[in-house]
């Protein structure tokens, strides 16, 4: 008793273990098909975007797939009509003789009784019977309604597989309704099935027995199998045609695709290579054809901006140099004379008006040269890639208070407030400090130049990927123009305004640099009379990248600290340097 219990104990869970591990397996399958769908589907939509010889073939062959398509259903529409039209014609010619003979010789017999007229039917009918016009024929002659087989002296002979349900109802109605003494030739037709599904044809007339003239519906019934049959072996000649027309033309349009889309692809794949700095690349020239000419006429361009780029490239490294040698070599006459311009401008007290005002001139002018010399050879740096940064933790606030402090005697001068408008008070990033605290500088700088005197806000802002900084004045602006020329060397919106600190004319484009050493962005917002805004982003760790920047550029996306077209809404946070 325990062991059957053990074994039915042991059968519920193999039962509830494979309810539980069957379901969970068809689950997975289906995934795994799906997935497998997926791939596919994707593969081929990938190489459908990417392969111009794919796209090509198969296009090619689903235009064919198409054409064949129409012109087999036509060809096989119109040889199927004509031959059923062809034999219908000789069936109806056949079976009209036939059974017009079979009803002459009923009308005309001397049978008087049963087995005569058995006799009589079956010699009669055994004539209808046989091979007809290049198909087989069958007869049937049965009662007209079902309910006088009883009464008849000849219930009904039937022919092989036929029964008198598998005339259709029409004719069967159409060859009750015919009237024996007036309508002795009538014949109707009408396609039917047989007994296994096969087509046909039957054409019925009424016909009397003796000896008592009973009334009978006699049927000739031909089988259109090898019609049918026929029709079956077009088509498949017209399949196995059109698989065979569309390898050949697949086939076909591969090698003209390939001839042809074959040197795209090579045009392509050189294209690529010379984009990345392989110069020396070239195609491959085969015969004197168009693709030849084409491929020749490509090499020719690419040693033709071969040259060019390197002889560019031959001229900027010599500017560089150039410039690096006039920068170094300059520094020691150039100290020489800043030291003489020192003692005479400590001295210039002594001095009468117009030498006091001509030592003045000369110490800021060594002034402005010395840094257009240092910012000379920083850009020189950049342009050889030896500038790298010194990278360590800082406080993005702590570096725009030291900048807000250097530009607080520009500020009180100019009559502008500098204000920092965040919701943070610290925010820390791998960056170099100097390189940085010049970036932010240089933007300050030029938001109080070109303030016209209006309040200059500071925008921080950090998400989990990036940090930012936005310097927002609200004076002259600039459009669009400007603003796409403005990290230009040397470039000036108004050649003939005036610089109030002397500036270079490269502390824009040495920013940038420096964003650029960083692997951040540095981008200008402008319009004309409603200000400009700068925004530095850096990304919080060095190498990382960012998607966005957590400061909008423009004022009117609801960037904080900006003026809006309506008033603006107090700042979370301020600290300033007021003017005042």
């Amino acid at each position: 008793m325990s062991v059957t219990k053990r074994a039915r104990a042991r059968r519920s869970r193999t039962s509830a273990l494979t309810a539980e591990v069957l379901p969970a397996t068809v689950r997975t399958l289906k995934r795994f098909r799906d997935t497998l769908r997926r791939a596919t589907f994707q593969r081929i939509a990938r190489r459908w975007r990417r392969s111009l010889l794919f796209k090509t073939v198969v296009s090619t062959l689903l235009l064919v797939t198409l054409a064949c398509a129409g012109v087999g259903a036509f060809l096989s529409h119109q040889i199927a009509d004509a031959l059923y039209e062809e034999r219908l014609s000789q069936f109806q010619s056949e079976a009209t003789a036939g059974l017009n003979s079979a009803k002459e010789n009923f009308r005309t017999t001397a049978a008087t009784d049963r087995e005569g007229t058995e006799r009589l039917v079956s010699n009669t009918l055994s004539l209808l019977e046989g091979q007809g016009a290049d198909a087989r024929r069958l007869y049937l002659l049965t009662p007209p309604m079902p309910d006088q087989e009883q009464n008849l002296f000849v219930s009904q002979t039937l022919g092989e597989g036929i029964t008198a349900g598998s005339i259709p109802s029409v004719l069967s109605e159409s060859v009750r309704s015919i009237d024996v003494n007036s309508d002795q030739d009538t014949i109707h037709w009408s396609p039917l099935a047989l007994a296994h599904g096969e087509p046909g044809l039957a054409f019925g007339t009424k016909v009397t027995l003796p000896p008592d003239s009973a009334e009978y519906a006699l049927y000739l019934i031909y089988d259109l199998s090898s019609m049918q049959q026929t029709l079956d072996d077009i088509h498949r000649i017209l399949w196995i045609a059109g698989g065979l027309l569309m390898v050949i033309i697949g086939t076909i349009a591969w090698i003209v695709a390939k001839a042809g889309v074959g040197a795209v692809s090579d045009a392509a794949a050189v294209s690529e290579k010379l984009a990345a700095g392989e110069l020396q690349e070239r195609m491959v020239v085969k015969g004197e054809d168009d693709v030849a000419r084409l491929a020749a006429s490509f090499n020719h361009m690419a040693a033709t901006l071969q040259d060019q780029i390197t002889q560019l490239a031959q001229l900027s490294r010599m500017q560089q140099v150039f410039v690096s040698d006039v920068s170094h070599e300059l520094r020691t006459p150039l100290t020489t004379v800043r030291m003489a311009a020192e003692v005479l401008y400590d001295a210039r007290d002594g001095f009468d008006p117009i030498s006091r005002r001509s030592t003045e001139l000369l110490y800021h002018q060594v002034e402005r040269f010395q840094a257009l010399l240092a910012d000379l050879l920083e850009i020189s740096r950049f342009d050889a890639g030896a500038a790298t940064p010194d990278l360590e933790p800082t406080d993005i606030f702590a570096v725009v208070r030291e900048v807000i402090e250097a530009t607080e005697p520009l500020a009180l001068n100019i009559g502008s407030t500098v204000t920092i408008v965040s919701k943070e008070t610290s925010c820390m990033v791998d960056a170099d400090p100097r390189r940085i605290e010049r970036i932010l500088r240089n933007l300050v700088v030029n938001a109080l130049e070109h303030g016209e005197g209006e309040p200059i806000e500071i925008a921080i802002g950090s998400n989990m990927d990036a940090v930012a900084v936005a310097v927002r004045d609200h004076g002259i602006g600039m459009t669009e123009e400007e603003a796409s020329r403005v990290f230009d060397r040397f470039w000036r919106a108004d050649p003939a305004r005036a610089r109030t600190t002397g500036g270079s004319g490269l502390g824009l484009s040495i920013a940038v640099e420096d964003a650029l050493l960083h692997g951040g962005l540095l981008q200008v917002w402008g319009r004309p009379g409603d200000g400009a805004c700068f925004r530095l982003t850096l990304p919080r760790r060095h190498g990382v990248p960012f998607t966005d920047s957590p400061v909008p550029l423009s004022p009117y996306d609801g960037a904080p600290g900006t003026r809006a077209l309506a008033a603006p809404a107090p700042p979370p946070v301020e600290e300033k340097t007021d003017a005042s």
